[in-house]
């Protein structure tokens, strides 16, 4: 009798950790993509020896609206760069001015860089729903879903959304793994570990990070543009 129920009780917990279906995560990515505003907070670490250089992603401060703007404070190393978008423009303050998307293209180096991000550039939302799309087993356990990505998931977010075989950096040896937090039907959390090798303009470095993104003031956050990005958004 003890064995059967024992038995019984290992099967209910198993049965907790499998048969989650990516559609689940989705929708709640779409819950909150369809709230008329939120914020957030993105965190990278990375290990001693894990890579990044002059580069590595420091801490992110975002703010999007439904069809409206998004914004957002991004660090590098010892650099914080405000950034706005809207669609497929975009600006950022560079050394105190301005400059579109279109214009920090044609740099070398950093601007080129920085271009490159806010093109690719997607809110917790829309990337989540599009990690979940990359996973394989995904698993529940409570109000956590979590899975190992595939192989071109990995790569895509060791390269800030870069697909293989197009310009810029380029991932080998690429894994990773996922989770997610779903509260009242909505995502209120995401984190991801993503390691490999990167190569871009000839040098290839060693990469291990884990992001963590943690959603709030949703519905009650507010976004002010200044009118100077508002202005090089308007001439790209």
């Amino acid at each position: 009798m003890k064995k059967t129920i024992l038995i019984s009780a290992m099967a209910l917990t198993a049965g907790s950790l499998l048969g989650a279906d990516s559609d689940d995560v989705k929708a709640a990515a779409k819950k909150l993509e369809g709230q008329s505003n939120y914020s957030w907070k993105t965190t990278v670490a990375v290990p001693e020896g894990g890579g990044g250089g002059r580069f590595r992603p420091g801490p992110t401060e975002g703010k999007t609206e439904k069809d409206g703007y998004t914004w957002l404070s991004l660090t590098f190393g010892d650099n914080t760069t405000i950034a706005v978008i809207k669609g497929d423009k975009g600006a950022a303050k560079v050394e105190g001015e301005w400059r579109s998307v279109a214009e920090m293209a044609d740099d070398q180096g950093p601007g080129a860089f920085m271009a490159r991000m806010l093109r690719n550039y997607k809110a917790p939302a829309a990337l989540a729903e599009d990690i979940a799309g990359q996973t394989k087993e995904l698993k529940k356990d409570g109000d956590t879903y979590s899975a190992d990505l595939t192989e071109e998931g990995a790569k895509a977010l060791l390269t800030f959304g870069r697909r293989a075989g197009g310009q810029g950096p380029q991932a080998t040896n690429a894994k990773g793994s996922v989770k997610f937090w779903v509260k009242d039907g909505q995502l209120t959390k995401l984190e991801y570990k993503v390691s490999g090798t990167v190569s871009f303009n000839g040098n290839d470095r060693d990469i291990d990070r884990t992001t963590t993104t943690e959603i709030k003031d949703v519905g009650s956050t507010k976004i002010e543009v200044p009118e100077e990005a508002k202005k090089k958004m308007s001439e790209t």
